[in-house]
């Protein structure tokens, strides 16, 4: 099914190309949100990746550490909406006794109340939309508005992740044969000169890759490229 955004009939695709890429594309619904949700100062967008919780994409202007508090702690509203799936709102965190070490921090940086949403996203086990307000009980009145928001952007922003590791594949593929080409290359290299096996080629390659610090990837391109070299010279 093809997705949209709400400017009209655009593709995701075309979004994505539009705004340079998956981040910007977020980033914009980020703000988006700050301008439709009455009361939302901030916003920012979190999922699981890779077995840890890590912000997407935050609004202009939201300070850095209102999310990451709460996932090196693994306490807080986005952690908690995000883990349970339920929404977690907090009218005014001077009173809020759920998260006391996250809520001291937020509260310094001028926040009062947020407001985190579950979204569905395939591929993750968690994921939030999170908004701020810098007012106690900013927030009330914008709730529903929020939670319509949430559930139209949710399928945006799943469906904008598969486009994103549909396109990344192509070329994770082709490095990792390329890679695996070279690296060939230069064990052939080394057993015609040492006269070795295969399994000692590799061995002595990655110990003088791990000495010299240098990739193995980049060792064997080296190997190759000095070889092709000592052969051009050889045919002059």
């Amino acid at each position: 099914m093809t997705q949209t955004t709400d400017t009209g009939t655009e593709t995701l695709d075309h979004a994505i190309a539009r705004t340079q890429g998956l981040d910007t594309l977020l980033r914009d619904l980020t703000d988006r949100a700050v301008q439709q949700v009455p009361g939302a100062d901030a916003c920012s967008v979190t999922v699981r990746r890779a077995g840890r919780l890590m912000t997407l994409a935050g609004s202009t202007g939201l300070p850095s550490g209102l999310d990451l508090r709460q996932y090196e702690n693994g306490s807080g509203p986005c952690v908690d909406a995000a883990e349970t799936g339920s929404a977690m709102y907090s009218p005014d965190l001077a009173a809020e006794t759920r998260w006391p070490a996250y809520t001291e921090y937020a509260l310094a940086t001028g926040v009062r109340c947020v407001l985190a949403l579950p979204l569905t996203v395939e591929g993750a086990t968690g994921a939030a939309l999170n908004l701020y307000g810098v007012e106690p009980d900013a927030l009330a009145r914008g709730r529903e508005e929020a939670r319509t928001f949430a559930e139209r952007v949710s399928d945006a922003i799943d469906e904008a992740l598969r486009i994103e590791r549909r396109q990344a594949s192509a070329p994770d593929v082709r490095t990792a044969l390329l890679s695996r080409s070279v690296i060939d290359q230069a064990i052939g290299m080394l057993m015609a000169r040492e006269r070795i096996d295969a399994h000692r080629a590799m061995e002595r390659l990655r110990r003088i890759s791990q000495d010299r610090n240098v990739k193995l990837r980049d060792l064997c391109a080296q190997v190759v490229a000095r070889a092709s070299d000592a052969a051009s010279h050889g045919r002059k």
